[in-house]
């Protein structure tokens, strides 16, 4: 396994490979977990050569304690990758990507951006979209893969490259869970595991709207906050039912494998999300 922290570096290593060789990309903060190595070993069964980006982006931030806190563990990501067979690493600096004082770019994401992330998280989305922008245009991957626990954001990324006429192809990859059902996430690793089984609610709200989809979407919801509410420790930040293709709220139930809901909730100060598609 290569590891390069310039883009310089990088590029020269890539301009190597022949035109036909396909090149499949995981964009990570680091933090790596079975989650990550899931989007690994996807590209892997379809791509020639697969690339990890190691990189905590600041513009996604909009509150500098969390940036400041994000798990940092180099060494054992480095470790796992390499065990999972992973082609290359690209861990740049901050200069590497950004010039100095350099802000958020501004996207026009058709509304997908509007509620839940976009709405607790200001210019998240904003952030995100530019650094994979800039990897993109870096490694110019046939595929990249992200999680659908972050399906807002796989909706922003799928508007994105249609934007910037990205030939790369998004993919989507099942979220992988924890024995308990919580979704495997970097900020677990700032969980203890009596936290841990407090925070699998989360994941039996969802299944709960899985196994009750005969209901109304309002009796469901009254349900989750109501859960919510009776449980010490973990705070609801939002329960929102939305239609897969524009992340806006619905009042009734789509098509199969049209909806999504969404949670985000605090457990102490770490953030969690999830969702599930119905």
């Amino acid at each position: 396994m290569k590891i390069f922290k310039t883009k310089k570096n990088l590029n020269s290593y890539l301009s190597l490979f022949d035109k036909n060789i396909s090149v499949g990309f995981i964009p990570t903060m680091g933090a790596i977990h079975n989650g990550h190595l899931k989007l690994v070993q996807t590209s892997k069964n379809e791509c020639d050569k697969t690339i990890c980006s190691i990189f905590i982006n600041p513009t996604q931030f909009d509150n500098s304690e969390d940036f400041h806190n994000y798990p940092k563990t180099f060494n054992e990501d480095i470790k796992k990758l390499k065990e999972s067979k992973c082609d290359i690493v690209y861990a740049p600096n901050v200069l590497d990507l950004y010039k100095k004082n350099e802000k958020a770019k501004k996207y026009n994401f058709r509304k997908i951006d509007l509620f839940m992330e976009g709405k607790f998280r200001k210019n998240h989305f904003n952030g995100v979209a530019t650094i994979i922008e800039k990897l993109f245009k870096i490694i110019e991957p046939n595929k990249a893969y992200f999680g659908e626990k972050d399906i807002q954001q796989l909706q922003i990324i799928k508007n994105l490259v249609n934007q910037i006429n990205s030939k790369t192809t998004i993919v989507g990859v099942p979220t992988v869970r924890e024995k308990n059902g919580l979704a495997m996430s970097s900020r677990n690793k700032l969980l203890s595991n009596k936290e841990k089984e407090k925070a699998a609610m989360i994941y039996r709200c969802l299944n709960y709207c899985k196994k009750n989809r005969l209901q109304p979407i309002s009796k469901l919801k009254e349900y989750i906050i109501e859960k919510f509410k009776k449980t010490k420790e973990l705070d609801l930040e939002y329960i929102e039912f939305v239609s897969l293709n524009s992340m806006l709220p619905i009042k009734n139930w789509g098509e199969e494998k049209n909806n999504v809901v969404c949670i985000a909730a605090h457990i102490k100060k770490v953030r969690l999300i999830d969702n599930i598609i119905l």
